[in-house]
C-alpha cells in the first residue's frame, strides 16, 4: 500500500509515494560527498544526495574568481581515505580542487545516488512515522535520517551600502563571479580585504586601469610560499602512498603547533605577530601605507591570510588603498566612510558569507520548532553535530566545526565517523529514534565557552565571522586544536541521547 504523503509537505504536490531512503544528505560539497563515499563503501544504508546546483563541489564550484585557491596545503585539504598523488602544487587552485571532488564522485561511483538541480524546500520530522519527510524541487523523500551538509560558505553576503541600486556600473559578489564582463581597462572597486580579496587583487590589478581597495580593517598577512611539486615528488606520491601519508601527517602536525598562539601563549603569539610584521615591513617600504596596513587587533582574532603578492599589488600605480569601508553610492559614485568619492565602473564584493545564520535552518522543522528558531540565539549542537528537538538529524561542517589554524577536512571526517557510529547504533535497535538531550547540548556549549574564554577569538579585540553577530558567541569555530576536536567529539555516546 503506498505511503501517504505528509499533509504539511504535500500541499501543491501530487500525492505520489515519496522515495524512501535510510539517509538523505543535503549538499554535495566536501561534507556531503565524504558522507556519501563512506555510506557507499559500506553498502548497508540506502541514501541519496540532493544538491541544488547543477554540479557537485560546493564552495569550489561556486567560487571561480581569478586567483581562487585554498590556503591549506592540498595534501591536507583532501580526504585521508581518498589521497590524491596528482596535486600539482602545495596550495591547490580552486579548479583543481573542484576536479578532485568530481573525480571522487566518479571513482566512488556516486552518480546513481546524486540528485542535481534538486533544492531542499522543506524538511519535517513526522512523529507518527518517526521519519523525515522532505520536499524538494524534484519530488518528495521519506528518510529515516537527515544529514545537513550545506556548509558555511554558500550564501554570499553583501554589506549594507546606501543607494547601491543607483550605482551606475555593474556589481557582483566574488562567489558569483561574472566571467562575461571584461575587466580590461576598467575602473574597479574591490570591497573587502579578506581571504578572497587578497587572491583577487593581483589578478584584478593586472587587467584593470584603476583599482580602489575598500578596507574596513587591515588583515594580518603571512608569506604563502607556494610552489609546484617537482616531477620526482609527483613520481614518489604515485609510486608509494605512504609518502602522501607521511607528508599529510607532517603538515597536520605543523599546523597544530600554531594553536598555542591562538591561546595567546607567549612567546608563540609574539613570534607569530613578529613574523607578520616582518613580512609587512619587507613588502611595504612606505611608512604611511604600512601604517594603514597594520592591524589594530591581536593576530589570529580574524582569519590570518597568506599571500606573496597582495602587498606588492597594493603599491602599483594603478591601485589605491581606501582605508575605510564603502558606505554609500551618490550620483553613481562609490563613497567611502571617510568621505572619499570614486568614479568606478565595476564593484566586486569580496565580503564573505552569511555563515552564522544559515537560511536553510528556516526550512527544517523538528519535533516542535524550526531549526532557525532553535538557533535564534546562535547555532548550537552536541559534538558539533546533533541538535535537541531534531531526531535522527546530523549537521556536518556546521556549529563550532570550523578551524582557524588547520584543515576543515579533518573535522568533517571526524563528524562522518560520528554519524556512521550513530547509524550503527540505530541498526542494532531498529525501533530507536536518536534525539540528543538538551543537557548534552548545553554541556557541549559550556565546553565551547570554556575553551574559547582566553583565546584570541574572544579576547583579541576584533569582530569576526567566527562569532555570532547578534550574541557574540563563538558559534562557527572550534576554539581549540584539531586533535582536541576529535577527542571531544569523535566518539558516539548513547548516554547523550534520549
Amino acid at each position: 500500500m503506498p505511503e501517504a504523503a505528509d499533509p504539511g509537505l504535500a500541499e501543491g504536490h501530487s500525492p505520489t509515494r515519496p522515495e524512501r531512503v535510510d539517509v538523505l544528505i543535503v549538499g554535495a560539497g566536501f561534507a556531503g560527498i565524504g558522507m556519501g563515499i563512506q555510506l557507499a563503501r559500506r553498502g548497508r544504508e540506502s541514501f541519496v544526495i540532493i544538491e541544488q546546483a547543477e554540479d557537485v563541489g560546493g564552495t569550489w564550484r561556486d567560487n571561480r574568481y581569478p586567483g581562487v585557491a585554498c590556503d591549506i596545503p592540498a595534501h591536507l585539504y583532501s580526504f585521508s581515505f581518498r589521497p590524491n598523488p596528482r596535486w600539482s602544487r602545495v596550495f591547490a587552485e580552486g579548479a583543481e580542487i573542484h576536479a578532485y571532488l568530481r573525480s571522487c564522485v566518479q571513482q566512488e561511483r556516486l552518480e546513481p545516488y546524486l540528485r542535481l538541480n534538486c533544492a531542499l524546500e522543506q524538511a519535517q520530522w513526522v512523529e507518527a512515522k518517526a521519519r523525515w519527510f522532505v520536499r524538494t524541487s524534484q519530488g518528495d523523500f521519506s528518510a529515516a535520517n537527515l544529514v545537513i551538509a550545506t556548509g558555511r560558505l554558500t550564501e554570499p553576503k553583501i554589506p549594507p551600502v546606501d543607494e547601491l541600486e543607483n550605482f551606475g556600473g555593474r556589481h557582483w559578489h566574488s562567489a558569483r563571479w561574472n566571467p562575461k564582463v571584461s575587466l580590461v581597462g576598467k575602473r574597479v572597486g574591490l570591497v573587502g580585504t579578506g581571504a578572497s580579496a587578497v587572491q583577487i587583487l593581483p589578478r584584478l590589478a593586472s587587467e584593470a586601469s584603476e583599482v580602489v581597495v575598500f578596507q574596513r580593517s587591515a588583515p594580518y598577512v603571512l608569506p604563502r610560499g607556494d610552489r609546484f611539486y617537482t616531477p620526482d615528488e609527483l613520481s614518489s606520491f604515485a609510486a608509494d602512498p605512504r609518502t602522501i601519508t607521511e607528508l599529510r601527517d607532517e603538515l597536520f602536525a605543523e599546523a597544530e603547533l600554531s594553536i598555542a598562539a591562538r591561546r595567546r601563549r607567549h612567546p608563540e603569539i609574539d613570534l607569530l605577530h613578529q613574523r607578520a610584521m616582518d613580512h609587512l615591513a619587507a613588502q611595504v617600504p612606505d611608512p604611511g601605507l604600512r601604517q594603514q596596513l597594520t592591524p589594530d587587533y591581536e593576530i589570529g582574532c580574524k582569519r590570518i591570510l597568506f599571500s606573496d603578492d597582495y602587498y606588492a599589488s597594493l603599491q602599483l600605480d594603478t591601485v589605491r588603498l581606501e582605508p575605510t569601508e564603502l558606505t554609500r553610492v551618490a550620483d553613481g559614485r562609490a563613497i567611502a566612510a571617510a568621505g572619499h568619492a570614486y568614479d568606478l565602473e565595476i564593484l566586486v564584493f569580496a565580503t564573505g558569507f552569511n555563515a552564522t545564520r544559515p537560511s536553510i535552518a528556516k526550512r527544517i522543522r523538528g519535533r516542535a520548532s524550526l531549526l532557525s528558531e532553535r538557533w535564534s540565539n546562535g547555532m548550537v549542537a552536541h559534538a558539533s553535530t546533533t541538535v535537541d528537538g531534531f531526531p535522527n538529524m546530523y549537521v556536518l561542517d556546521g556549529p563550532n566545526a570550523a578551524l582557524g589554524h588547520n584543515s576543515a577536512i579533518y573535522v568533517i571526517e571526524t563528524q562522518i565517523d560520528y554519524v556512521l557510529s550513530a547509524l550503527d547504533h540505530l541498526a542494532t535497535s531498529p525501533d530507536t529514534v536518536l534525539e540528543v538531550t538538551p543537557e548534552a547540548v548545553r554541556s557541549s556549549m559550556r565546553d565551547i565557552e570554556e575553551r574559547a574564554r582566553d583565546t584570541v577569538w574572544t579576547q583579541g579585540r576584533c569582530t569576526s565571522w567566527y562569532r555570532d553577530e547578534q550574541t557574540g558567541r563563538v558559534t562557527l569555530l572550534w576554539p581549540d586544536s584539531a586533535v582536541s576536536f576529535r577527542q571531544r567529539n569523535g566518539a558516539f555516546d548513547i548516554s547523550a541521547y534520549r
